[in-house]
């Protein structure tokens, strides 16, 4: 059925300008609050989806793309919110500023299509134009805007809007075609969050009103059977999403996993709490930890009977103001995946919960509101000075939050000053501060996050990290294996403790450790690569091989793997297998010194002389002092049989400042010497020299270098270069 076209708040045509006018006001709005953002970085788990995550780095790709189909280890199955971080990253590269910026375009756009489906769905103009400002500028709003990791809310919420939009195209002139387009909206906004799995219920809810929809009480229960039945194939797209979410639950690793008893009483408390905070934005964090005994008995009975009787109210005069319970139920429905009845992480609630939630209290409170002031005096200017300051206020508020989330230490910092017994937050500063090399005190929060929480595994871990960088050996041993102890299956913990027991000589525990770790997480090249890397030094190098290799097929730009197999095939002469691997390292760590100056010796052997050069050149720039590539590059200059790439004068330079710097001693660089001055037709000082060289190396017992030296002493008494044949 076609539902006519509400009539408009004022009562009066809206022109096309006004509407307009609104949309760049609440864009401008969004800018000059949330334009701050621009100036923070990437903080909390930003380095998982973006900073640290090299397959989202390389931007839009066919392998990224089956990635994003397919990956679901952090819990969730957003593939599009995947491919948006990998356009940024395709746009902007590792620009924090514009990954910002899109999240900000994306709000903007959601405030824009909430003011005009809203509009376009009741006809109220300045009410739908308030309701999308508070949204656009509350606090609350924050954690979903600054957060770069946070795009899934943004993306969804804007294909939230857009299903709304299609929904009232069809509604008002039904047709296969525009019922597709809701479903292809709603399915979009599912592959961004599947927190959008309540879609099809808030639907109904506009259903009832402010399309009404279900026309009368006697056909009430028919005109509802009626739209339930419209919206199966939504409920279908729903029901999909959470057998996806099912196949990908969170792992909640070192974090207690509640009782449903005391997960009931989290979920009263925290609609209570979001509620509290919708009217009073203070003390908000980035995360509140979920408790870990159970809530004062006062606390959980008021919190309940506020929700009733909120409910009853709103049930009591939900004939004359339908808006009241629409907006109620949109609020208490859209929390329910997110609410805490089901664990899916270590937060009691969040502000980003209340991105879409809190939309319909805005409806609601504004219409009751309109409908109390119609006989008021000045109603006009009274709603309008009212509003203006309820707007300026959040806005002020908003632009002091979005401060906090600049960066991780003051992120943390703050989440510690607003909230009591958050462990967590003191887990995540000690790393911060850890990262950054001020161990001690990240030891300090670490230590005082275990006094919240002694079972805490990520704690555990993280000190025991910290304490083993500290040389603190019998300690750190302690957290791993207490970390263990809580969690058998924590990977992490196992790697670490194998680093520990592999500094403490302990090989064959330490590969255990290893062992245990890629079992338990398949899915980690660090983990293979430490294992491959204990293999090579105890003299295993098929098995190393084999392990670096494993690492290499689940992350192939992983430079230390590469570099680690590089080495290993050096030694074994395979020189080609060896530069492709330290060139592969180089792609990933570009200043890598060890690299480069293991690839010019590859290409050296491979006889590759002008690679070689490159190649100990770039070593010289990056550490001027390198005596070894300071040696072989001489060496290749004085010696080679390629005219064109010998340089006398250039590998004289070299040789004597290597034999500075090696105060004399080395004969291989005093050979490199010999050979430079008889390039440039020093002979005299290349005879001197190589028998000094000759000297020490008969002196170390090194025949090899004896019997070069020997000869090439030979070919200078005659005054015949190196590359010369007498």
């Amino acid at each position: 059925m076609a539902v006519p076209q509400p009539p408009s708040f004022s009562g009066k045509a809206v022109s096309s300008r006004t509407v307009f006018s609104v949309c760049v006001l609440l864009a401008l709005m969004v800018f000059l609050v949330f334009g701050r953002t621009l100036g923070c970085g990437f903080v909390f788990d930003d380095g998982v989806y973006v900073s640290r995550n090299l397959i989202v780095q390389r931007g839009l790709t066919w392998e990224g793309f089956r990635w994003a189909l397919t990956y679901s280890a952090i819990g969730h199955w957003h593939p599009l919110t995947w491919l948006s971080h990998m356009l940024d990253c395709q746009l902007y590269g590792l620009n924090a500023e514009g990954h910002h910026f899109t999240n900000v375009l994306l709000h903007t756009a959601t405030v824009i299509l909430l003011f005009l489906v809203l509009r376009q769905m009741t006809g109220a103009l300045w009410r739908s134009a308030f309701v999308a400002a508070v949204f656009a500028v509350h606090p609350l709003r924050v954690e979903s805007v600054a957060w770069v990791a946070e795009r899934k809310d943004v993306l969804s919420a804007f294909f939230f809007m857009l299903t709304l939009g299609a929904y009232l195209r069809y509604v008002r002139q039904p047709s296969m075609i525009r019922y597709s387009v809701v479903a292809l909206c709603f399915a979009l906004g599912l592959l961004s969050k599947n927190m959008l799995v309540t879609l099809p219920f808030v639907l109904l809810l506009l259903d009832y009103w402010p399309l009404n929809r279900i026309r009368n009480p006697e056909s009430g229960i028919r005109d509802f059977a009626r739209l339930l039945v419209e919206k199966v194939p939504l409920f279908a797209l729903t029901i999909g999403s959470c057998v996806m979410t099912f196949l990908a639950p969170e792992k909640i690793s070192g974090f207690l996993r509640l009782p449903l008893e005391l997960r009931l009483e989290n979920a009263v408390v925290s609609y209570v709490t979001c509620l509290g905070q919708m009217f009073y934005p203070s003390g908000l964090a980035c995360l509140y930890p979920n408790p870990t005994s159970n809530l004062p008995l006062w606390q959980v009975a008021g919190a309940v009977a506020l929700l009733l009787a909120i409910s009853v109210v709103v049930w009591t005069f939900h004939k004359q103001h339908p808006w009241l319970v629409v907006g109620w139920l949109w609020y208490l429905g859209m929390l329910i995946p997110v609410i805490g009845i089901v664990q899916i992480s270590f937060y009691a609630h969040a502000d980003r919960y209340t991105y879409l939630p809190q939309i319909g209290l805005y409806i609601a409170i504004v219409w009751v509101v309109a409908g109390l002031t119609t006989t008021w005096r000045y109603r006009g200017q009274i709603l309008a000075t009212a509003a203006s300051i309820i707007i300026v206020a959040l806005a002020v508020c908003t632009w002091r939050q979005i401060s906090f989330w600049k960066n991780d230490e003051s992120l943390w910092k703050h989440a510690i000053a607003c909230t009591r017994g958050n462990y967590i937050a003191q887990n995540n500063l000690g790393y911060d501060l850890a990262a950054r090399g001020r161990t001690e005190e990240a030891v300090r929060h670490y230590q005082k996050a275990l006094q919240i929480n002694p079972d805490c595994v990520d704690c555990n871990n993280n000190l025991g990290t910290a304490l083993l960088r500290q040389g603190k050996l019998n300690k750190a041993l302690e957290c791993f294996r207490h970390a263990l102890a809580v969690d058998p299956t924590f990977a992490e913990a196992h790697n670490n403790m194998g680093i520990l027991l592999a500094r403490q000589g302990r090989v064959d525990q330490a590969i255990e450790q290893y062992q245990q770790a890629t079992e338990i997480e398949p899915g980690r090249a660090e983990f293979y690569n430490n294992l491959g890397d204990l293999l090579a030094r105890q003299g295993q190098s098929a098995q190393a091989i084999e392990q670096f290799q494993k690492a290499l097929e689940i992350d192939p730009d992983y430079a230390k793997a590469h570099d680690n197999l590089a080495d290993l095939l050096f030694a074994q002469g395979q020189w080609q297998g060896a530069a492709e691997n330290y060139q592969q390292a180089l792609k990933q760590a570009p200043d890598s010194i060890h690299a480069h100056y293991q690839l010019g010796l590859a290409f050296r052997c491979l006889g590759k002389s002008a690679a070689a050069i490159a190649q100990f050149q770039k070593v010289l720039e990056l550490n001027p002092l390198h005596v070894t590539a300071q040696n072989d590059l001489a060496w290749i200059l004085a010696t080679c049989s390629d005219a064109s790439l010998r340089d006398g004068p250039k590998a004289v330079e070299l040789a004597q400042r290597a034999v500075k710097l090696s105060a004399g001693v080395a004969p291989q660089i005093l050979d490199t010497l010999a050979a430079a001055y008889a390039e440039t037709g020093r002979f005299p000082e290349a005879v001197a020299t190589a028998r000094r060289a000759l000297d020490l190396s008969t002196a170390q017992n090194n025949k090899a270098l004896t019997d070069d030296i020997q000869t090439q002493l030979k070919l200078f008494e005659r005054h015949f270069a190196y590359h010369e044949k007498p």
